[in-house]
């Protein structure tokens, strides 16, 4: 099984559909700015991850995993934002967002954690 396969699409498929449920919201300052946010946290996120997957060296992989752990705990920040400033209507959707973001976080700190003790070795 390609676990990297599974997370990169794991990843791209939360930040498509993030993307694809705030794109219908319509303007305020408050959508705006969220949605300007989240969009770039959760496609960094993706991005990252895929290209961690090609790293040329352990070092640059540790890198890369180090950013998507980043931009997946602020997909994570910006999905209880809009929680808590009742942006989204669907609510069991945002909570199916929200867990998905919770797996990927916690996935890629275990595995940024694994990487960062084989380089000390």
């Amino acid at each position: 099984m390609d676990y990297n396969k599974i997370f990169s699409d794991r990843t791209k498929k939360l930040s498509i559909d993030i993307i694809n449920e705030l794109s219908e919201l319509p303007y305020s300052d408050k959508v705006s700015v969220i949605r300007k946010q989240i969009f770039k946290s959760s496609s960094s996120s993706a991005s990252n991850y895929r290209a961690m997957c090609r790293a040329r060296s352990n070092n640059e992989k540790y890198a890369k995993i180090c950013i998507v752990v980043e931009e997946a705990d602020e997909t994570l920040f910006w999905l209880e934002v809009i929680e808590a400033v009742n942006m989204m209507k669907n609510l069991e959707l945002l909570e199916l967002f929200k867990k998905e973001a919770i797996e990927i976080l916690n996935v890629t700190s275990a595995y940024k954690k694994k990487l960062g003790e084989d380089l000390k070795k």
